[in-house]
């Protein structure tokens, strides 16, 4: 059985780590070197970062950030943020990624993703997808949630599969940052209709909401606020799961 994958996630502005609701009141969390190897050497699967304050004039500097983190870690690194073109992903690969995340550009030109995973496999290819309830329906939107598209959530779920990505990094936007859980409904709505894995994004505030996550068969469990504060550490989520039956490294 696969083994649940436990994430934190940094979102960065200028290699500080910092943390809003709803992708607002943002605050400094703290240095994004110094939380990626305490992330790694704590025993977290994976580490997602994602440059929030995407710029031109802020991607070199981001990039000697990714650089920096990618030496004093020794998990896989996942990377995002005004991600637009092959060069941008090409050059955060570069600079030590093991997995480049596309959100916005992925929208815009989806033969981007198509391009990106020929180039350079599926395997490095995560599509991220915000999404947000609309007249009843699951709807996928951009620039931090503030923007719905006309696409339909599921619809583009299955999309970017048949594009050739290689994971889904799924943010709901009704549950970001609130602290009260994973989005159930968005998240099996994905997950019971793409083969290719799922993470789970926005929401967990408590050690139940991990295993509410893992019920619908996502297979990564991100999280940024309850590690940041130091609410709950990566072990105790882990011993958590592992008492309640859920496949997880320790």
């Amino acid at each position: 059985m696969l083994k649940v994958r436990i994430i934190p996630c940094l979102d960065v502005i200028k290699n500080k780590v910092v943390k809003g609701v709803n992708f607002k009141n943002i605050k400094v969390m703290g240095n994004a070197i110094e939380l990626a190897k305490y992330y790694s050497d704590a025993g977290a699967d994976e580490l997602c970062i994602l440059d929030i304050n995407a710029s031109f004039q802020n991607r070199k500097t981001f990039l000697k950030t990714v650089e920096s983190v990618s030496k004093v870690i020794s998990i896989p690194l996942t990377v995002g943020g005004g991600v637009s073109d092959i060069m941008d992903i090409t050059n955060l690969l570069n600079a030590g990624a093991d997995k480049v995340s596309i959100n916005s550009a992925a929208v815009k030109n989806p033969y981007l993703v198509k391009s990106a995973s020929q180039k350079h496999g599926s395997q490095c290819i995560v599509v991220a997808i915000d999404a947000k309830r609309r007249s009843n329906s699951m709807v996928v939107v951009i620039k931090g949630g503030r923007e719905f598209t006309n696409k339909n959530l599921l619809n583009w779920s299955k999309k970017v599969q048949a594009l050739g990505a290689g994971e889904i990094l799924l943010t709901s936007m009704d549950t970001d940052g609130v602290q009260k859980g994973f989005d159930h409904e968005m998240l099996t709505t994905v997950t019971s209709n793409v083969s290719i894995p799922v993470i789970a994004s926005g929401g967990v505030g408590h050690l139940s909401h991990f295993y509410l996550g893992h019920k619908t068969n996502a297979t990564g469990l991100l999280a940024a606020s309850v590690f940041h504060s130091g609410k709950y550490n990566i072990q105790q989520v882990k011993q958590y799961l592992k008492r309640k039956g859920v496949p997880v490294r320790v």
